[in-house]
């Protein structure tokens, strides 16, 4: 909810300290996107590490401090260059998705993990509900609003989790700090020691990369070609958070187990590249509601990828591979917005409409022919005989 709450107004905090036009302003948008992603790679292998030796509590709590410090020092940066030291200090905090990925594998046993999985993206999803709108709202008051409200929101979280969250890995299943693993390069090595993850990781990694365009550019995209406020791009994500979480948290807990994960995951792959494509060619402002709530369908890949990832990897190495997964991402979640803002600003700038190449969807419909090369890239792995537990298929 405290990422939700601040994506509605973050595009514009940048454009009123870069003071510039908005088709400009995709480039640092990208760039801010880039800098999270960045440190957020180099700490996800360490935190899962430590998390595998120190149990995952103390990793999940120190980050959702970190968060709210963070979200409170980008309320009061006053020039763009702050704004990056705080995103870079965020992308620390945001590495724990890798202990918490982990904990679900702790808690659930490898029959239900897409369902584990599949609640926690609800979890995402339902702050997406709430918080954009939320965001939105607040922005159209004072676009700082929303991050005094992320600050607090984390830190009441982390109040939450220092006296209700239990420990999911006990002390007898816990391993040794090694800091060869915890190095992100060798994080992403290591993958290709359980057959069939490191295929599954790749799309997981393409599929990011589009979906992180996206983000990057969806403000910047939604105002200027549909000259939506703040509070209209803040429903749009409430449209998206709600369909995620329906998806998420009751889709794919019914369909993964009756088609098998390789299904969903291939279908949703698909799917996906189909609805990248349809934001890019809308014309109107009411179809990317239509076009919400038809692609999220698509986002039983999810599950589905983390559960055939899960249930190949050994107890004592869940932190280590998550860690792996979560640094692949992170890669995606640098070049995505960067490749996002560059298109943006190149296809919808005024040498564009002048030149006949004007395309403000562009970075939608590149994350459209990504999504492509990700289901040649999945229908090719699951072709080879690999082994693991994940085998079920329609």
């Amino acid at each position: 909810m405290g990422i939700g709450l601040i994506i509605p107004v973050a595009p514009r905090l940048v454009e009123k300290l870069y003071d510039g036009p908005i088709s400009n302003a995709g480039i640092y948008v990208g760039a801010l996107g880039a800098t999270y992603a960045l440190f957020q790679f180099m700490f996800a292998p360490i935190l899962g590490a430590l998390s595998d030796r120190f149990g995952r509590r103390p990793v999940i709590l120190i980050s959702l401090f970190g968060s709210g410090i963070d979200y409170l020092a980008a309320a009061l940066a006053p020039n763009l260059w702050f704004l990056f030291v705080t995103r870079a200090l965020n992308g620390i905090s945001g590495a724990n998705i890798t202990a918490c990925s982990s904990y679900i594998a702790d808690i659930t046993p490898p029959e239900k993990r897409a369902a584990g999985f599949g609640i926690l993206g609800a979890a995402f999803g339902l702050g997406f509900v709430i918080g954009p709108v939320t965001g939105g709202v607040l922005g159209e008051y004072d676009i700082y609003y929303p991050f005094y409200a992320a600050a607090a929101l984390s830190l009441a979280n982390w109040v939450y989790g220092y006296f209700v969250l239990p420990e999911s890995l006990p002390k007898e299943r816990r391993s040794k700090f090694d800091l060869r693993k915890a190095h992100p390069i060798e994080a992403i090595r290591s993958l290709s020691a359980y057959p069939g993850v490191l295929g599954v990781a790749a799309v997981l990694f393409l599929a990011n990369v589009a979906q992180f365009a996206l983000h990057s550019t969806w403000v910047l995209y939604t105002t200027l070609k549909f000259n939506w406020s703040t509070k209209q791009v803040g429903f749009s994500l409430f449209a998206v958070g709600l369909s995620s979480a329906i998806v998420q948290g009751l889709l794919a807990r019914k369909l993964v187990p009756v088609l098998g994960e390789k299904v969903c995951f291939l279908f949703g792959i698909g799917w996906g590249a189909l609805a990248f494509a349809a934001y890019g060619f809308a014309t109107e402002g009411w179809m990317i509601y239509a076009i919400v709530a038809v692609a999220s369908i698509g986002g039983i890949a999810g599950p589905a990828g983390q559960a055939i990832v899960s249930q190949s990897v050994p107890p004592t190495h869940q932190g280590v591979v998550q860690g792996a997964l979560t640094s692949l991402q992170s890669i995606a979640n640098i070049i995505g917005p960067l490749l996002g803002g560059a298109l943006f600003s190149w296809f919808a700038s005024d040498a564009a409409k002048a030149g006949n190449y004007y395309v403000p969807g562009a970075s939608l419909l590149a994350g459209a022919v990504i999504m492509v090369g990700a289901f040649l890239v999945a229908a090719a792995n699951f072709r080879r005989p690999w082994g693991g537990a994940a085998t079920t298929q329609a």
